[in-house]
């Protein structure tokens, strides 16, 4: 009952994560924060079970900035994911394993923008764009027909709101508010978050 969506384009690449947490049927709060800054050219945004999806972010935020630390330079998003895989992986095979969805989007001095799919079997797939929820099922098919490499950021972002726009009509669960982050090169950028007016798409 969450929903993470990530595209990257040619120059940047944007995340955007519901801000609801739920514990069964129940909405605890709609104002959770579920995009970590991990460095200055990675973002993670995460869902799953509230307790795992914060212990697990934290575990690989401290984690990579350490390794900052002691070497002196970011891990690449490549290097990210795959060490965010492994952790997943050993965790899986342990009495305790972390139920965490993952979206991971950095910038690459020699690739650009990348991102990550990953979810709590430990798969990983770099994709042009991803879904994590129920959502998935309606954006995918958007993103399918409209998507380019190429688009501006201002036309990635309406792109992003048409996505928003067609889970809010389509999903009986109501994903009210979307937090979203831009990686350029040299910086992350929060941007304004995104809310559908229900009565326009006439579901309220």
């Amino acid at each position: 009952m969450e929903g993470l969506i990530g595209i990257a384009f040619k120059d940047f690449a944007l995340v955007a994560a519901d801000q609801t947490m739920v514990f069964s049927i129940i909405a605890v709060k709609n104002d959770q924060n579920k995009i970590y800054r991990l460095s200055d050219n990675l973002v993670m945004a995460v869902c799953g079970e509230p307790g795992d999806t914060a212990q697990f972010a934290e575990f690989i935020e401290k984690n990579i900035q350490l390794y900052k630390m002691r070497n002196g330079f970011d891990l690449s998003p490549s290097a990210a994911a795959h060490f965010v895989q492994r952790n997943l992986a050993d965790y899986l095979r342990s009495r305790t394993p972390y139920h965490v969805n993952v979206l991971l989007a950095g910038y690459d001095d020699k690739t650009g923008p990348e991102l990550y799919y990953l979810d709590y079997l430990a798969t990983m797939s770099k994709l042009p764009y991803a879904m994590h929820g129920y959502g998935g099922f309606f954006t995918t098919s958007i993103l399918d027909r409209f998507y380019r490499p190429d688009m501006s950021v201002e036309e990635g972002v309406a792109l992003l709101k048409k996505c928003i726009a067609e889970v809010q009509k389509r999903l009986i669960v109501n994903l009210p508010t979307f937090k979203v982050s831009i990686v350029e090169k040299g910086s992350i950028k929060s941007l304004p978050d995104i809310k559908v007016d229900q009565q326009v798409l006439g579901i309220a």
